[in-house]
């Protein structure tokens, strides 16, 4: 991918402590307009990438371009086009939610001062929270703190955001709203690059994704690469394999291997009813003891590319 179609590239990114690398020589490049994830285990390496993409800590070796500009010699001309979200959101507790944004967006020289009440109130109408402007924010809860925090990184036109653990903290219903601010963010045509170690979350927001593991990258690209661009499959567990791979073929299932008296056949577009199927099994006087349609997940390509689990607490 060229650095004008990449909103983020880096070639043999690396970071150290002493002699430890907790980032390895890796070269990322995430598309514009993508929703990209950023994957790993907490530990992983995940978190001292951003802050070297977005020249908070120097890199011990490696480039790092944003928007085909080099970080960190054109940071301020590349910067301001970046809102970000790292490592939980810092607010001062005795102030109000709308008077920390504005604190934030004063902060900011590239922010315009005329616009500023009306931007903090768009901003905080985005994430769910402007029943809530006006309490201190020592009374929030986490999940309120993560969501005002994604509020200051929209505060301005960005071309790209980087959320570092958005849904940390949140209940089911937020994660659900930082899901679809997500969406709409990208459907906006910014890019968005969420990092995060919940593989469930990732598959149903993003459009592409890496995945690291003890600081390296071992595998990126499209959801559909990564996931070996696999549909969904019928699974039919039954001592007549023969006469059920019969009946699958009339209903334009084919072929169907069987393996130990598992059939296993990808699904056509469009695909019969899952009731269909085991109806015409059943009417065939075939046998059925499991049934089951299923596809490749991100978890399941994951755990091919490393060999590992990817068990981590939530």
């Amino acid at each position: 991918m060229t650095d004008a179609a990449a909103a983020i590239t880096t070639s043999g990114l690396t970071k150290r402590f002493g002699s430890r690398a907790v980032v390895d020589g890796i070269d990322l490049s995430v598309p514009r307009g993508s929703v990209f994830g950023f994957l790993g285990p907490n530990g992983s390496g995940k978190t001292t990438t951003i802050r070297m993409l977005l020249g908070l800590v120097s890199a011990s070796a490696g480039e790092i371009r944003l928007f085909g500009q080099p970080m960190p010699d054109r940071g301020a001309t590349v910067l301001p086009r970046v809102g970000a979200l790292v490592e939980g959101p810092a607010f001062a507790p005795y102030l109000s939610g709308f008077a920390n944004l504005v604190r934030r967006d004063s902060a900011d020289r590239y922010a315009p001062s005329a616009t500023r009440r009306e931007r903090v109130a768009v901003a905080l109408e985005r994430v769910g929270l402007t029943h809530a402007a006006g309490k201190n924010v020592r009374a929030y809860s986490l999940g309120m703190k993560q969501r005002l925090g994604i509020a200051g990184a929209l505060l301005t036109d960005r071309d790209l955001l980087v959320l570092d653990e958005p849904t940390n903290g949140l209940d089911p219903q937020g994660t659900r709203e930082v899901r679809s601010l997500v969406r709409s963010l990208a459907d906006e045509g910014r890019t968005v690059f969420v990092s995060s170690h919940l593989l469930a979350e990732i598959e149903q927001v993003c459009t592409h994704a890496a995945i690291m593991r003890t600081g390296r990258l071992v595998a990126q690209g499209s959801l559909d690469a990564l996931r070996g661009a696999t549909g969904p499959r019928v699974r039919v567990e039954t001592p007549d394999a023969r006469e059920a791979a019969t009946v699958l073929t009339h209903l334009g299932i084919a072929p169907a291997t069987a393996t130990d008296g598992v059939l296993d056949a990808p699904l056509p577009e469009p695909a019969p009813a899952a009731e269909t199927i085991v109806a015409a099994l059943v009417a065939a006087g075939v046998r059925v003891r499991g049934f089951g349609v299923h596809g490749s997940t991100l978890e399941e390509r994951f755990v091919e590319l490393t060999g590992e689990g990817f068990d981590v607490e939530q």
